[in-house]
């Protein structure tokens, strides 16, 4: 009776992962994508490292992805390696880029691996890059390089949840996104046209000039409509 007692231990000790011997209980999803790198040619199991991805927002309106909850053609830089023509999905709310696999399963990428990638998206290639500047101003993880000369242009784009917005039942994603300009390697946030012209004060009065001279109008809903100024700073500028 005591051996069969001693039995039942053991074997209970084994399937659960704990007791005589300490064994983990498995983890399916490392084992999901143990799996699935072992499947994959070598020369492209850097790309599959993460983990497999839940939708934990399933209850809220709209979604947390940038552009589309469809996956978008793009590329990825990984520890300097490069992939081309992939399939991209960007979660702008927790800043997590995933892929999907062969096996019908979502792969969120190791973050700490990505160095940049780039979306396309109604005919134009979005490019980021990811920053490692810890900021309390958020400039920080992924952002979309606008112009990049002497002088930097940059937007952050983030998704945040409104509480019981959809007939005060149901909370709903909506869109921000914050425009930074880098001079001198400093970092500025800019809403507007009188922001920038603040840090680039010296010379104010010729850019001031040329905005009116192109009849640009400068607008933080359009990110874009700041290049032309950063570029012709970057021509100006020692």
């Amino acid at each position: 009776m005591s051996g069969n007692i001693f039995l039942f231990i053991f074997l209970f000790s084994i399937f659960t992962g704990s007791g005589l011997y300490g064994i983990e209980p498995i983890d399916s999803e490392s084992v999901l994508i143990k799996k699935y790198e072992q499947d994959t040619l070598k020369e492209n199991q850097i790309l599959y490292n993460g983990k497999l991805w839940r939708n934990h927002y399933y209850k809220i309106r709209e979604d947390q992805f940038l552009f589309s909850k469809e996956f978008l053609s793009g590329n990825l830089s990984i520890n300097g390696q490069s992939f081309k023509n992939l399939n991209i999905r960007y979660d702008i709310y927790n800043d997590e880029i995933m892929i999907p696999t062969n096996h019908g399963a979502i792969l969120q990428l190791n973050k700490e691996m990505i160095d940049s990638f780039t979306i396309n998206f109604n005919n134009k290639a979005y490019k980021f890059t990811k920053i490692q500047e810890d900021s309390v101003r958020g400039f920080n993880g992924y952002v979309n390089i606008l112009f990049k000369g002497k002088n930097a242009l940059y937007v952050k784009y983030k998704k945040e949840i409104e509480f019981l917005a959809v007939e005060r039942k149901f909370d709903m994603f909506y869109q921000t996104h914050r425009i930074y300009f880098v001079k001198d390697s400093i970092v500025y946030q800019v809403t507007g046209k009188g922001d920038l012209l603040k840090v680039l004060n010296e010379d104010k009065v010729q850019i001031r000039n040329y905005i009116k001279k192109i009849k640009l109008k400068i607008s933080k809903k359009r990110p874009e409509s700041f290049i032309p100024v950063i570029d012709y700073y970057d021509s100006i500028s020692q």
